[in-house]
């Protein structure tokens, strides 16, 4: 029933911009804080951003603050990734979800994520 698709990915050098996309359906994506995490070859997924339901309110991790920028469109069921400045630390797969009400709940299952691959 829940669905979350990633897109917008693909190869930058370092310096430039992409913009992600991730969109949701199967639950009511107004009432849930989402997220973007992402996760490296031989790394643990880390969380990157979030974003309240309404979008008052964003977190980010230090290492991307002041480069990437999450919003969301609760209209469009759709939650993106604004990167500038891009790294190639940065590259990784992205992937998004929204985040549980409760701590006892899990997460829904992950998607296919985006690869975001910064090199010259």
């Amino acid at each position: 029933q829940v669905q979350l698709v990633e897109s917008g990915g693909g190869l930058v050098q370092p310096g430039g911009s992409l913009r992600l996309s991730c969109a949701a359906s199967g639950f009511t994506f107004s009432s849930y804080a989402m997220s973007w995490y992402r996760q490296a070859p031989g790394k643990e997924r880390e969380l990157v951003a979030a974003i309240t339901s309404a979008g008052g309110s964003t977190n980010y991790a230090d290492s991307v603050k002041g480069r990437l920028t999450i919003s969301r469109d609760n209209a469009k069921n759709t939650v993106y990734l604004q990167m500038n400045s891009l790294k190639p630390e940065d590259t990784a797969v992205y992937y998004c979800n929204a985040i549980p009400w409760r701590v006892d709940l899990p997460f829904y299952d992950w998607g296919q994520g985006t690869q975001v691959t910064v090199s010259s």
